[in-house]
């Protein structure tokens, strides 16, 4: 009896010490930030190799908040929440939107932006004619979001679109415009080229990253065209991606987002990168 006592104690013993050390939060003092690196205007490659963009300016902006020193790294997109998860970095700042699909495997930091997805097509495309005035919100009104998406599928027929792998906007075509021909890219980068050469005759991405692509030389005959759509699958906002063990560092990022939110840093570097407010308020 003497022997169990004993055992239990030092059992105790254990538990309470190991519960100490769990209870500890970690203490940060860098942070390994992942970014996609191809996703102008939010984060891409520029002249030398140096990583530019929306989210790099604010990763320089949040990290000072947050008192830890940040180290940016490129990821490539199709494997960006797998190597978060297996402890390669320690956030994903890239773009990416809050879904239910993505919070079964990693958390989020409160949004920082939101964006919706619609249509860059040729301007002699029937596809040009509708209208870019609207934006369906498909976790408020799912039923006129499928209304306005079946009230273009027409246009659409015997035609290519590209999108981008693994994305809102590849759910959104595979949901919402079933029937419709997908063709799907690693990067928008390259469904952008397609669709310059003629290769696809549309592509779907979000409204930002097709401002860009208007910008550069050879898509002085491209529109964006056809109503947008957010919210419900396509997401509740673009957020840093959090492992779910590291609570203490979501509430470092959600504080200091929502400093960056309140003095109008983020609303600034929106201005900045994209010409207009896309700031999560």
């Amino acid at each position: 009896m003497k022997r169990f006592q004993l055992l239990g104690i030092a059992t105790l013993g254990l538990l309470a010490a190991t519960g100490g050390a769990f209870a500890q939060a970690k203490k940060w003092e860098t942070v390994k930030i992942a970014t996609e690196g191809a996703y102008a205007p939010w984060n891409f490659t520029g002249p030398g190799g140096k990583l530019e963009g929306f989210e790099i300016d604010l990763i320089g902006e949040l990290c000072p908040r947050m008192k830890v020193k940040c180290e940016i790294v490129a990821q490539d997109w199709d494997g960006i929440i797998p190597a978060l998860n297996a402890g390669k970095y320690d956030a994903i700042m890239a773009g990416m939107q809050i879904t239910d699909k993505r919070l079964e495997t990693i958390n989020f930091s409160q949004p920082y932006a939101r964006t919706p997805g619609a249509f860059l097509v040729p301007k002699d495309s029937p596809l040009a004619k509708v209208p870019n005035d609207k934006v369906f919100d498909i976790g408020a009104d799912a039923a006129a979001a499928q209304k306005a998406a079946d009230e273009i599928k027409p246009l659409l027929k015997e035609k290519v679109v590209g999108v981008q792998g693994s994305t809102t906007l590849a759910t959104l075509m595979e949901r919402l415009f079933q029937g419709v021909e997908i063709r799907e890219y690693k990067t928008t980068e390259q469904h952008d080229l397609d669709l310059a050469a003629g290769r696809v005759d549309a592509v779907a991405a979000a409204t930002t990253a097709l401002d860009i692509t208007l910008s550069k030389p050879g898509f002085e005959h491209f529109v964006i065209a056809g109503p947008g759509f957010t919210g419900g699958f396509m997401g509740r906002g673009v957020a840093a991606g959090l492992r779910k063990a590291d609570q203490d560092l979501k509430v470092m990022f959600d504080e200091a987002i929502a400093s960056a939110l309140a003095d109008g840093t983020i609303s600034r570097l929106s201005q900045k990168w994209f010409k207009r407010d896309l700031a999560a308020k």
